[in-house]
């Protein structure tokens, strides 16, 4: 389906979709205009004794960052009261528990803190995944895992396909929502093309997406599943669309290994853009994402980088030696982000200006060759306006026209001010 087709094909879902706000008294609005302290949907959930899962045997799908604010999982909290019957885990890409690398997963094992089934759903989606739910033996699907903001970070499409899945296999499906790390003001950077739908975009979502996990379950529900699934989403209270992760109060759990810090997550739907290039985009180091180079880089792309006056982000010249991943053990050399203005940095124009001053001070940059750029992208039009010799200012009017479609459609599921 086309970006421009989207509003045509809107479902009427909005009647049909619960938002759970009365389980912890008012809006969630409300609570925010208030000024109150964030609670996440999960604490929300808790405090109003789960409500939503009575008399239901409920799976969870998350990872290392379903957590509480004093720090304890909720899979162990959940298992641990009587007013739920948490019966199953769903374990995504890295693993429920976090021992897997990029790629990888931790499979099908019991857990040896609560003894529930764990059940892999890492590149598993359809009636394969829908097979895994009807197995566990679950009526409710429960989803709760920290969001970076871009659409090509995976989990976001985990949510899909487990959505899809739940659908299928005729089971609920309830959303507990956590902050976009880098606020939810606008969306920013290209949208997907179709027939560019990969793990890493699955459907017509913009770039840098500005919306939380439960606005994205409804847009999803709303205009992409085949069908709906019965959906309810519990939103946050406290949070504001301005607010980035800082302002939570909440602790900062790694959602993947090259995801530590939220300061990664500013830049990363940028800069993960490098994926598809033969510089290193930073694993290996401890600045993932805010660290780009490769060798015979020097100090004329940070130069050419700071002359185009990117707001809100100062490059460096740097230097460093990845310890896996690309140039692995090798010194190469490149730039380091410094970001002073959050409010002002736009993260997609970021991306896009590095990679055209690189093609132009760096006679050694290419694509990889399996044109990743494209699936990161959602099209060829980066890849060849860049080629083209196109500047920063051309490439980034080339998506405005689809943007501006995405953001009527977004406006539709929005839950936050």
């Amino acid at each position: 389906m086309e970006v421009t087709d989207m509003t045509l094909s809107r479902r009427t879902l909005l009647a049909t979709t619960a938002v759970v706000t009365a389980a912890a008294g008012g809006s969630a609005q409300a609570a925010a205009d208030a000024g109150g302290r964030l609670r996440t949907g999960f604490e929300r959930l808790a405090a109003g004794g789960y409500a939503p899962l009575a008399g239901q045997r409920v799976g969870v799908v998350t990872n290392p960052t379903g957590i509480t604010r004093d720090v304890r999982h909720l899979v162990d909290v959940m298992h641990a009261d009587d007013r739920v019957d948490l019966t199953a885990v769903f374990g995504p890409e890295h693993g429920f528990r976090g021992t897997a690398q990029a790629g990888g997963s931790q499979g099908r094992y019991d857990d040896p803190a609560t003894g529930l089934p764990v059940y892999d759903t890492y590149l598993k989606s359809g009636q394969p995944l829908a097979d895994v739910f009807t197995a566990s033996g679950v009526d409710t699907v429960v989803f709760d895992i920290q969001d970076a903001g871009a659409r090509f970070y995976t989990y976001i499409w985990t949510l899909f396909d487990c959505m899809e899945a739940a659908r299928l296999a005729g089971r609920r499906f309830v959303v507990l929502d956590r902050p976009n790390p880098v606020t939810g003001r606008a969306a920013l950077g290209p949208v997907l093309h179709k027939e560019f739908a990969t793990f890493v975009g699955r459907e017509p979502i913009a770039q840098a997406h500005g919306m939380t996990v439960a606005e994205l379950a409804r847009l999803f529900n709303g205009e992409f599943l085949t069908a709906p699934v019965e959906l309810e989403t519990v939103p946050m209270t406290g949070w504001r669309r301005s607010d980035f992760y800082d302002a939570s109060g909440l602790p900062w759990v790694p959602p993947s290994p090259n995801m530590p810090t939220p300061e990664t997550a500013l830049v990363y739907s940028g800069t993960c853009l490098f994926e598809g290039t033969n510089l290193s985009e930073g694993r290996g180091t401890t600045r993932p994402f805010e660290l780009l180079g490769a060798e015979g880089v020097d100090g004329r792309w940070a130069a050419a980088a700071n002359e185009a006056g990117l707001p809100g982000v100062r490059l460096r010249e740097a230097y460093f030696a990845p310890t896996f991943s690309k140039f692995q053990g090798k010194t190469v050399g490149g730039v380091q982000l410094h970001v002073h203005d959050r409010a002002a940095f736009d993260p997609v124009r970021t991306g896009i200006a590095l990679l055209v001053t690189a093609r132009r001070v760096w006679d050694g940059f290419a694509w990889r060759p399996d044109n990743w750029i494209d699936k990161l992208t959602g099209s060829t039009r980066v890849r060849t306006m860049i080629d083209a010799g196109a500047d920063t200012d051309e490439v980034v009017a080339g998506w405005q026209a689809e943007l501006a479609a995405f953001r009527r459609v977004r406006r539709q599921y929005l839950l936050y001010r």
